[in-house]
């Protein structure tokens, strides 16, 4: 037995994300700047919720387990994010492309694509995410509340550093 409190797990910031959406995009510099202010005193979880007006979006949010699997996650969401517009216009093989580019294995994703490896962890996300209300995207959950980014981002990073805030003096305390 030890003498040392045990200290809580980190809050969780779950990112409700898809990879063809345009509002995600636009969140990143958000989420950016949430990781340079917490470093790892705030997980951020990218949580999947590929909506259906965007045709590549199950099969990028398949690639992102992989690229998570494969221990660039973050970065591989970002390098999609960041060209939404190639992803609309060539599919799977700019998804592939990417991790290639990252230094990823290409031909293992390119397998895990074909062979749906990683569909039912998608699949989860998304059954939960509609569960709990998601309707768009980017949605974040933190400390058990929702804020929607899907219509509008304004006063959100503000809102999440609020309640992280909160959620860490709780943990220090």
């Amino acid at each position: 037995m030890s003498d040392s409190p045990v200290r809580p797990a980190a809050p969780v910031l779950d990112v409700w994300c898809e990879l063809q959406c345009p509002d995600c995009r636009t969140s990143l510099d958000d989420l950016r700047a949430l990781r340079a202010r917490y470093g790892d005193r705030l997980e951020l979880r990218l949580r999947h919720f590929p909506l259906e007006k965007h045709r590549h979006a199950f099969a990028a949010a398949q690639a992102a387990e992989e690229a998570l699997e494969q221990g660039r996650g973050w970065p591989y969401v970002e390098a999609v994010l960041d060209q939404v517009e190639e992803l609309d216009r060539r599919g799977e093989q700019f998804l592939v492309e990417v991790a290639g580019e990252l230094g990823l294995d290409a031909e293992e994703f390119d397998t895990a694509l074909i062979d749906g490896r990683h569909i039912l962890i998608v699949d989860a996300d998304q059954a939960e995410g509609k569960a709990i209300g998601v309707t768009g995207t980017p949605t974040y959950v933190i400390g058990g509340e929702r804020l929607d980014g899907g219509k509008s981002q304004e006063g959100l990073r503000e809102r999440v550093e609020e309640i992280a805030d909160r959620l860490l003096a709780e943990r220090e305390g």
